[in-house]
């Protein structure tokens, strides 16, 4: 994400993430499965099929795993009807966040999620409760050997994008949610499958906290990711180095 390597609490994750493929397949397979049922099987003409493909081929999946994913959302191997449900709330420190999930049991999922806001100090509320604090953005990400960075802006402002950054996380691409698969469809033809492709919530402004509140708030945010039916969480709080370096060495 421009600026921030798409957050702090993301790069604090990611070795967890890493170690957990199992479960994030779980979650891109369902996200195949919906968006097969919503549209066609063909991800040429699905651009919510393409996305997820883009998503499923980034995090190595097998081939085969993808094609019974999209088979079984195309009706030829049953399957649960899944929907999209977003939940809003605040976390320690007062820091908004947003999970997305897709689920096949509203009750089950909300249950699950206010259990986790509450054991860690938060409050689960109402639809657009904090949704107004930031905006939706598409968001791609390439490493750095791809190409210069004076060709990647070049390239992707040509696509359609808003913004580019290159950091040591690799070239981060932003743009707006109408226009994130013809920027996908623009990179790819440039510079092959993104590392990532997603639509995301960017924070219109972030909020400080110190060291108790991140730890809690890092431990909400993996109980919810924990969750099958959870797809993402967005949040609007940073830390400062010095606490994130503490917080990888523990």
């Amino acid at each position: 994400m421009a600026g921030h390597s798409q957050f702090k609490n993301i790069m604090y994750r990611k070795g967890a993430q890493d170690a957990r493929r199992a479960k994030i397949f779980t979650k891109l397979i369902r996200e195949l499965t919906v968006a097969t049922r919503e549209g066609l099987p063909d991800a040429n003409a699905n651009p919510r099929l393409r996305t997820a493909v883009t998503a499923a081929r980034a995090a190595n999946m097998p081939r085969d795993t993808m094609e019974r994913a999209i088979k079984r959302g195309s009706g030829d191997a049953g399957g649960a009807a899944y929907e999209q449900v977003r939940y809003e709330g605040y976390g320690p420190g007062s820091v908004a966040l947003i999970v997305d999930t897709l689920t096949d049991n509203r009750n089950r999922t909300a249950a699950a999620v206010r259990s986790a806001f509450n054991k860690y100090g938060g409050a689960m509320g109402e639809s657009n409760t904090v949704a107004f604090q930031f905006n939706r953005m598409g968001f791609f990400r390439y490493p750095l050997d791809v190409a210069s960075e004076e060709d990647m802006v070049d390239a992707a402002l040509e696509a359609g994008a808003d913004d580019v950054v290159t950091n040591d996380q690799g070239h981060e691409i932003t743009c707006s949610p109408d226009d994130f698969h013809v920027v996908l469809t623009g990179l790819d033809e440039k510079f092959g499958t993104p590392g990532a492709a997603e639509l995301l919530w960017r924070p219109v402004s972030t909020v400080t906290v110190d060291e108790d509140a991140a730890t809690t708030l890092f431990k909400l945010i993996e109980a919810l990711e924990d969750d099958d039916d959870v797809q993402s969480v967005s949040s609007n709080f940073d830390i400062s180095d010095d606490i994130m370096e503490k917080l990888n060495a523990s």
